[in-house]
């Protein structure tokens, strides 16, 4: 009976080392596999490792003056089998240096000197630094004793710069409330199937960061609140004890607390009355740290259960202007997020003790924080929170590169943020949005570059970087679970979830993953929707009776796997849809024949793909003569 066992795994091991052959599989990422660090069953391989580093960050911002001070000691631990003879350091806020390359043209205010390094020292030694050399987000560390496999650095290094009046993702929202993010330097991600991350930040394509353990100290004027990444370690000693009370309260409290409102932050009491506070925080195995801070800013928070197990509770926060109405709903808005996604899709009781949404520009997501552009539309500004939420599993959960493979997370975001928006606006209103949004700038473009492959690398994208890493692999996903159904989906996304939480998953290790977990051979779906110039569009070629039904011929001319219905409409003026999954095209991807037993007759036929939208409908429907 055991050799029996031991046999069928064998086999099945065989076959799934098989199925990830089937995909093409770039030489870098062959490499991965061969030593042994990927696994052909969609986990991290015997062999896989990752480096990690402990930050101590203290940072100074005193509005209205633009200048930020910083010093940090990073101890950063080499967990590979190479000896590293050199670090990458990225820089991020070099990006706003004139002369630096950027995906988009920006304003003057945007320019600032960039990062200014004042001192660095590598293990006690100074090292030269000169700032005006190079002008990029990646700068090279030579070191002079050799970082050994399970040997670590110390870095101390102390740095400031002038915070942008103008920018993407951070900056001075006002005079008076800033976004902090990328403020610290970094030592960049050393993987196993790429080595050093030197991708630069060109402000378009985003993140790829270890997984790191923080301690943050944030030192601002009195009457000034700091939001952060991370759990607050002295509340008590930054707040005073009416609203040290309040946040304590919202902690176990399901309906919204407001900390601190605008009459609080007007009378000045909100805050401990030292000249200066410093906030201190901690985040542990988490891949970056964001702060806000403002002196005027009102705070809500209330909790939710998020763990119908342990009944672990979850803090959602807001920090914003009193005259944003979208915000004052933002606690509830995030709490109906937070639950959804915790006991929806991915199923996964949110993983964090907060969510903070602070009210800036940019839309971006960091971890436990997003920073959000306030909308007169309350809708608009729930959906777009909810896509910038959902980003907390992916890249937060699983640290997944998105520079290189936005679609691992923009794509799981915004199929996230469509699914939630069914939930509280119903398909009829949620279907429309998510075709304006994320699908017409595709489909309805012909230019070759909107069908580049989903696979090819994000750093490589211009024009088609959007529709690449958003809608199409949205579509995707979508697509995939129509075809394996709403359970087996997410117990292989779990599958997935599993392996590389807390990790560097390439689209490789999600493909083989989804294999494994649903138990079925999907390569020759990822196959189709992510190395292939598919777009979506079918024609409904010939409808001929046969018997007690109608045979149905449907060209996929786009080729993509897409779901669809067959809406017939009958003689006495009623209708019906029939749905078929991608199940339709595994064998023959260019045509299918769909039969209906139809049960009297039809005046006319359509096919419907619903939010996968299709590039020509005027060869999509069939009437009879």
């Amino acid at each position: 009976m055991y050799k029996s066992i031991s046999v069928t795994l064998f086999c099945f091991f065989i076959l799934f080392r098989v199925y990830a052959q089937d995909l093409y599989m770039p030489r870098d990422i062959q490499r991965a596999y061969k030593k042994e660090t990927r696994s052909f069953d969609g986990k991290p391989g015997k062999k896989y490792w990752q480096n990690h580093a402990r930050y101590i960050i203290s940072v100074t911002a005193l509005p209205p003056d633009r200048t930020v001070k910083g010093t940090e000691l990073i101890t950063y631990f080499n967990n590979s089998p190479d000896t590293l003879r050199s670090l990458n350091m990225k820089f991020i806020l070099n990006i706003h240096r004139a002369g630096a390359p950027r995906f988009y043209n920006t304003p003057l205010t945007y320019l600032s000197p960039g990062m200014q390094i004042d001192t660095f020292l590598v293990n006690g030694v100074m090292k030269n630094w000169n700032n005006d050399i190079g002008s990029g987000t990646n700068q090279p560390i030579s070191l002079k004793q050799p970082m050994l496999p399970h040997d670590s650095v110390k870095l101390n290094i102390t740095w400031h710069y002038q915070i942008a009046t103008q920018s993407a993702r951070e900056g001075m929202i006002d005079s008076t409330s800033w976004y902090l993010a990328y403020f610290y330097p970094r030592v960049a991600v050393y993987d196993d199937y790429n080595g050093w991350d030197m991708l630069p930040f060109l402000d378009a394509q985003e993140f790829y960061n270890d997984f790191n353990d923080y301690t943050l100290h944030v030192t601002v004027p009195k009457n000034y609140i700091v939001w952060a990444t991370g759990t607050l370690q002295n509340t008590g000693q930054v707040l005073q004890p009416e609203y040290v009370k309040r946040l304590e309260q919202s902690m176990t409290s399901d309906s919204t607390i407001h900390i601190a409102t605008a009459e609080d932050i007007a009378k000045k009491s909100v805050t401990m009355q030292n000249p200066l506070n410093t906030w201190t925080w901690k985040a542990a195995n988490i891949t970056d740290m964001a702060v806000g801070l403002s002196n005027h800013y009102d705070w809500d928070a209330a909790s939710t259960v998020v763990d119908n197990t342990t009944h672990r509770r979850a803090s959602m926060q807001a920090a914003f202007s009193d005259d944003a109405n979208d915000f004052h709903h933002a606690v509830q808005f995030g709490i109906n997020t937070i639950n959804w996604l915790s006991n929806n899709l991915p199923g996964i009781p949110y993983p964090f003790p907060k969510m903070t949404a602070f009210q800036g520009f940019g839309d971006m997501e960091y971890p436990m924080m997003v920073n959000d552009t306030h909308n007169s539309n309350l809708l608009y500004s729930q959906l777009g929170q909810d896509h910038e939420i959902a980003h907390t599993y992916f890249p937060f959960y699983m640290g997944t590169n998105e520079s290189r493979y936005a679609f691992m997370d923009e794509g799981w975001a915004t199929a996230l943020q469509y699914l939630i928006g069914v939930s509280e606006i119903g398909k009829e209103r949620a279907d429309p949005l998510f075709k304006q949004y994320r699908i017409v700038g595709w489909i309805k473009d012909a230019s070759s570059a909107e069908d580049l492959p989903i696979i090819t690398p994000s750093s490589e994208l211009r024009y088609a970087y959007n529709n690449n890493s958003y809608g199409k692999p949205a579509l995707s996903y979508l697509a995939l679970a129509d075809l394996l159904g709403d359970e087996l989906f997410k117990k292989a996304l779990h599958v997935y979830m599993s392996n590389w939480n807390g990790k560097h998953p390439i689209p490789w290790d999600f493909f083989n993953s989804m294999n494994s977990g649903s138990g079925k051979n999907l390569n020759w779906f990822f196959n189709n929707w992510f190395f292939t110039n598919y777009y979506i569009d079918l024609d409904l070629r010939n409808v001929v009776k046969s018997g007690d039904g109608y045979l149905f011929s449907v060209r996929n001319i786009g080729g993509f796997a897409v779901p669809f219905d067959i809406v017939l409409t009958y003689a006495d003026g009623t209708s019906k849809s029939f749905h078929q999954t991608p199940a339709v095209w595994q064998r023959n991807q260019k045509q299918t024949a769909v039969f209906i037993k139809a049960g009297q007759a039809i005046t006319s036929a359509k096919v419907d793909g619903g939010i996968f939208m299709d590039a020509d409908e005027s060869n999509n429907t069939w009437i009879a003569r």
